[in-house]
């Protein structure tokens, strides 16, 4: 399918509405023909002839016809309109759904400007074609065609010298729809690259002031900003080389209609009266002459946006809905990684990674920045897929699971925390919007959360900035706690969770998970020992590969890298101890 045949596909829907259109717009053209005839009339039977009689009748007929032309052309006007906005509705909506059906692998490669444009100006581009371009382009053919056809019928000799600027019209409408094409590309990439750039320092602005950088962002503001500009003007001038000669070519026929029809009328070869209906004829010649250079502009606008729009929405996730997917509402948490590596194009991420969990156990895992821990989880949720071996879930492959159903048993509190432009409830309860509010508190009292909560402005009621401005990190990661447990999924993952939270806090947080941990199957990625120490089972991963792996205890005896990271952050087994008290442990 190519991009037109796909843009008008959402079309198609709306053809009997737009047909029906279409025929008001060709009633319109068709009666634009009633008030030259007249006027031609006036001159040589009212005024020149004398027949006065006739002339109320007259006046009747262009009010009536003048009247019936502005209802219907109103008519067909407002259903283009309600068509585009239907859609556009569609539309967007569709692309909408495309993009969230999409992999993290999409929108590593696609920044966040960009896919705004693609669902805000090039979106708008398309509307506009449909609400305007489709019938101005048909009503301003037939406007010209018709205008030819009755002129033709007044004196042909008049029509052939007029219709002599014809080729020299398309010939220009064609150079100038190829020379714009790039033009509107370069404008389409130069928009999406300032929406981009405004879009990150907004989100980033805490960064931008506390590093006191506003003058050096502003600077490079002003050079995209700059960059668009130019982009606009560089398409402005080729507007500029050709729209004139369109006016050039429609005032020719003005000239070419005195001139000619002027020594015609003198040399009595036609009539005063003929020459007044050509002359209402004019307009019907001059609007497409004039239309043409701007609705070639809007035509090569709309062909640009949909390219646009489809080359993103035509890329294929990688990561794949299995043909006959496995579908469970509860799986029991047995976990297996066999063999598993992954690699993204030469680099080795992780190698030959084995491991067995068992439903109920908890899982910490530990390792240096960058090791591979964080990937590890992100392969049990099928965000990337593995590049050799398999991971199983209860003893199926993730890769034969439904996708919808594997995350749906999974509540992940990501590393980077996000949270949503709602209240501390709606981003508790985002993953079960449908929970009581019992359920929310249950779930916030777990995480630690329930106290800090209450002490906010509206409690639950509390709006949260966008991605959770306001709130301090430790309170983000544990509003995100609540709402990865309130999913109560048969699989918990929190990855460094509790990296923001003092150790008291971790404290209350780990005995609260303790209770829960009998029917969850908990993965807990950390730096702290304290973290995971309790954990029946530790995996040790650096450069990769699982290098230690066993409970807090025999990994301490082995001497190797788990026991240098507990000495590095407990000093010796005393202040352990002392801390493990402390800790209630």
């Amino acid at each position: 399918m190519t991009a037109m045949q796909w843009v008008f596909s959402f079309v198609e829907k709306y053809r009997k509405r737009l047909i029906f259109a279409m025929f008001l717009a060709t009633i319109t053209a068709v009666t634009a023909i009633v008030n030259p005839q007249i006027s031609g009339t006036v001159v040589d039977d009212v005024i020149m002839g004398g027949n006065r009689e006739i002339l109320p009748t007259l006046v009747v007929i262009m009010v009536l016809s003048t009247l019936i032309r502005t209802v219907i052309r109103f008519w067909f006007t407002m259903i283009f309109e309600k068509t585009s906005q239907s859609v556009l509705y569609t539309m967007r909506d569709y692309v909408y759904r495309k993009m969230m059906r999409q992999d993290f692998n999409f929108y590593n490669t696609n920044r966040t400007g960009d896919l705004m444009s693609r669902q805000t100006g090039d979106m708008e581009a398309i509307r506009h074609f449909v609400a305007y371009v489709i019938y101005s382009v048909y009503e301003n053919i037939l406007l010209f065609v018709i205008a030819l056809v009755m002129i033709f019928i007044v004196d042909y000799r008049l029509a052939i010298c007029m219709i002599a600027v014809m080729p020299l019209t398309v010939y220009v409408t064609y150079k100038q729809l190829k020379t714009v094409k790039p033009a509107f590309h370069n404008i389409r990439r130069h928009f999406s690259s300032l929406n981009t750039f405004v879009q990150e320092n907004v989100s980033g602005n805490r960064v931008v002031k506390a590093f006191a950088k506003e003058d050096y962002e502003i600077t490079k503001f002003n050079r995209e900003n700059d960059g668009y500009r130019d982009a606009e003007l560089n398409a402005s001038k080729i507007w500029k080389k050709y729209v004139p000669v369109f006016e050039f070519l429609a005032n020719a026929l003005t000239v070419i209609l005195y001139l000619v029809g002027g020594i015609m009328v003198v040399n009595g070869s036609m009539s005063l009266g003929k020459l007044v209906t050509v002359s209402g004829y004019l307009w019907m010649l001059n609007l497409p002459l004039r239309q043409a250079g701007w609705l070639a502009n809007d035509y090569q606008r709309f062909v640009t946006s949909v390219e646009k729009v489809y080359s993103t929405i035509s890329i294929e996730p990688t990561i794949k809905e299995p043909d006959e997917a496995v579908i469970r509402k509860r799986f029991k948490g047995d976990i297996v990684f066999s063999k598993v590596s992954y690699y993204v194009g030469e680099e080795r991420i992780l190698k030959d990674i084995n491991f067995k969990v068992q439903a109920g156990q908890t899982v910490g895992i530990i390792g240096s920045t960058g090791s591979g821990k964080t990937t590890l989880m992100n392969l049990l949720c099928r965000f990337y897929d593995v590049s050799s071996g398999e991971i199983t879930l209860d003893g199926i492959n993730v890769k034969n699971i439904d996708l919808y159903s594997l995350r749906d048993n999974i509540g992940l509190a990501m590393q980077d925390v996000f949270l949503f432009s709602d209240t501390v409830e709606g981003n508790i309860a985002f993953g079960r919007p449908d929970c009581s509010m019992e359920e929310v508190t249950r779930a916030a009292k777990v995480a630690n959360a329930h106290e800090f909560i209450l002490q906010m402005p509206d409690g639950y009621d509390t709006i949260v900035g966008e991605r959770g401005v306001g709130l301090s990190g430790g309170q983000k990661q544990r509003i995100s706690l609540a709402r990865a447990l309130l999913k109560d999924p048969p699989i918990i993952i929190l990855d460094d969770t509790t990296s923001a939270v003092d150790m008291e806090t971790e404290a209350l947080i780990q005995q609260e998970l303790t209770r829960i941990e009998e029917k969850h199957t908990v993965f807990i990625i950390a730096h702290r020992i304290s973290s995971i120490m309790n954990a029946d089972l530790i995996l040790v991963v650096e450069d990769g590969k699982i290098v230690e792996s066993g409970n807090h205890d025999s990994l301490l005896k082995r001497k190797g890298y788990y026991h240098t990271v507990f000495h590095h952050q407990y000093g010796d087994f005393d202040q352990f101890t002392i801390l493990q008290k402390e800790m209630g442990v």
